[in-house]
């Protein structure tokens, strides 16, 4: 075992030395449930030689006729594996899965040992097998073999659902939540759940698929409920402080963070090129951007310079008319990022929340939501989420239309992009999308840090570069007289599209911006722009100090707007494989000043879309009001004809 720090290193040596006793609890172990009910019986038939059906000796521990003492036949989780599938050999999947279970058996009683050792508990284990342990250490001697368990818990479920996850299908079961969670020491801990996982398995596995989709979720459920068990535990600083790494499965555990350092699959997606986006010329712009930034992630720091220094997107929200083009960004920052990723030899995890996560469990819903922000948010990985239609997955709060399902994953998403626990470390971000965004929940709204306006093609231009992309190759038609694709040309298109945002666009706030103006001259200094911003929040009451955040974050992002140089991406050595301080002087080098023209434009940017989101809401209401009594006056002239026939 190494030290480096407070890196902790298994050696291979010391968990290959836990094997056998970590296949013996797979063989057969007895365990008489104290919290959980048995549901299954043992399996009838056994795999293994030589091992007895029945219970080979009572325990009389004075003490234990107190407690709940349920009768059992024994465990035998291995022989369990086997008989998932009807046949005379075991499967490889289920190889696989005793593989999976008896390794990280072994690497958590090595990190056990580990614990022991560097907490004095190995110490006092002997004493008390040696009758010699003083009375005023018993206190703390039980709180380390509390300790002890929930650590033994959490890394047995983190290294068995890791080791496991190549073996995931689209299989999906309804697990019940994991009851027979025993911390007194970590033997008893361990019996505990190996017994509860042979319930599961015994009453959800059909097959090698659902083998192991009852074994991971179990897995995750475990770490979830050991992880909140242990944030109200003394004695766990030893663990929580340093980072355990297995180098031969490049595993690692830091603390009881949730244990979602997956091995990353290829992602398969139709990607576009930035030249196959016709328009968005900011969104555009603003993604290419977004997908360099990512790169500059420091895994070792687990930090990004960008996010250090103030100019990164977390979270943003693409709004537009439908088939403008929300879907084919999607697939150009999907693809840059994964091709980027494939370059510098980095994990790459992309994911999209949609409404096949909506569940009519009270609670699922805001459980696959929550899944989702940590899959992608892993400090180990480069994480893109999507939210696409996010107006028909996050119920609107007060909306009566809005089912409990929707309004789960509200609250999940509100506390994620900007709750107290949220930490931006710059290695992930995630993308909001809808065609109505006025119908999406303001505070849910306002989280998003950076707006795309996704208009699509607007120019003559625009028009003829989308119809000759799509047309393809296949025709003889003369392009006629035009510069192919010389509009999509994107410095000199968002230069344009940023000047004009030094007036807004939308009617509301022209007004606000032109009487302000009138009376306060050009905005060129902060007391100035100030003022303009306490006229739209009188104008609009929606306009918080969220708002303000989110402007001023923008305004930093435009401080970076310079390109990472290509040879920076194409060739690792350059920038990606620096080290953080490194990384951080050379993007500093290139961060431009900061301008109240800058300033101005994202004010107008930002307050356009809250204008914008809340004129299509009125109306909407407005309309469907009209409609509304459009009926019923033609009814009650339909029902007042009926009468007089």
């Amino acid at each position: 075992m190494s030290e480096t720090g407070n890196r902790m290193e298994l050696r291979e040596a010391d968990i290959r030395a836990h094997y056998a006793a970590a296949l013996a609890l797979l063989n057969r172990l007895e365990h008489a449930p104290r919290l959980a009910v048995a549901s299954a019986p043992s399996p009838a038939q056994e795999r293994s030689s030589g091992v007895g059906t029945r219970r080979a000796f009572r325990s009389t521990t004075p003490g234990l006729v107190t407690r709940r003492t349920v009768a059992s036949d024994g465990v035998a989780l291995r022989g369990r594996i086997a008989a998932v599938a009807d046949g005379d050999l075991v499967t490889p999947v289920q190889a696989q899965v005793t593989q999976a279970l008896r390794r990280g058996l072994a690497i958590a009683m090595g990190v056990a040992d580990l614990f022991a050792d560097r907490t004095g508990l190995a110490a006092l284990k002997r004493a008390s097998l040696e009758g010699t342990l003083p009375e005023d250490r018993r206190a703390g001697f039980v709180h380390l073999l509390e300790a002890e368990a929930v650590i033994s818990l959490f890394v047995l479920a983190s290294a068995a659902g890791f080791l496991l996850a190549d073996q995931a299908g689209t299989a999906a079961v309804e697990l019940s939540e994991v009851e027979e969670v025993l911390i007194d020491n970590a033997p008893l801990a361990l019996n505990g759940v190996l017994w509860e996982l042979d319930q599961d398995i015994a009453a959800l596995a059909q097959d090698d698929d659902t083998l192991v989709a009852v074994v991971i979720a179990f897995c995750d459920a475990l770490a979830d409920k050991v992880a909140a068990r242990a944030a109200a535990m003394p004695g766990l600083e030893a663990f929580t402080q340093a980072t355990w790494h297995v180098a031969a499965d490049d595993f690692t555990v830091q603390g009881f963070a949730a244990p979602h350092a997956r091995k990353s699959t290829k992602l398969t997606m139709s990607f576009k090129t930035p030249e196959q986006v016709v328009g968005n010329h900011i969104a555009k712009a603003q993604a290419l951007r977004l997908s360099k930034m990512l790169m500059a992630y420091d895994f070792d720091r687990r930090m990004n310079p960008f996010a250090d220094l103030g100019g990164f997107i977390f979270t943003f929200m693409g709004d537009g008319k439908p088939g403008t083009g929300k879907t084919t960004l999607i697939q150009m920052m999907a693809g840059l990022v994964s091709g980027y990723c494939d370059t510098a030899g980095y994990p790459f995890r992309y994911q999209n929340l949609s409404t096949d996560n909506i569940d009519s469990y009270q609670g699922k819903s805001g459980q696959n939501a929550k899944a989702f922000i940590t899959n992608i948010i892993d400090p180990a990985v480069i994480g893109f989420g999507t939210i696409d239609d996010i107006d028909q997955l996050a119920g609107k709060r007060g909306d009566r239309q809005s089912s409990a399902g929707q309004l789960e994953i509200t609250a999940v998403l509100m506390e994620s992009f900007a709750g107290a626990n949220t930490v931006v470390r710059g290695n992930c971000t995630f993308g909001m999308f809808s065609n109505y965004p006025e119908n999406v929940d303001d505070a849910l709204r306002q989280r998003a840090g950076a707006r795309f306006l996704v208009d699509g093609p607007q120019s003559r231009e625009d028009y003829i570069d989308i119809l000759s992309l799509l047309m393809g190759k296949n025709h003889d038609i003369p392009l006629g007289d035009h510069d192919a694709f010389a509009a999509q040309a994107i410095q000199k298109a968002v230069a344009a599209s940023y000047a004009s945002h030094a007036r807004p666009h939308e009617e509301g706030l022209l007004r606000v911006f032109e009487r302000v103006q009138a009376q306060h001259g050009d905005l060129d200094t902060l007391a100035k722009l100030g003022t303009y911003l306490k006229a739209i929040q009188e104008a609009d009451e929606r306009f918080t100090g969220r708002a303000i955040k989110n402007i001023t974050d923008a305004v930093k992002v435009r401080a970076m707007d310079f390109e990472l140089p290509d040879d920076w991406m194409d060739q690792p050595d350059l920038f990606l494989r620096q080290n953080y301080d490194t990384k951080l002087g050379m993007i500093r080098e290139l961060r431009q000043p900061i301008t109240t023209d800058m300033v101005l434009q994202e004010i107008n940017r930002y307050a356009d879309s809250e204008f914008r989101y809340a004129d299509k809401s009125d109306e909407v209401a407005i309309d469907n009001a009209v409609r509304d009594m459009q009926r019923m006056d033609a009814a009650r002239k339909r029902y007042a004809a009926s009468l007089g026939a």
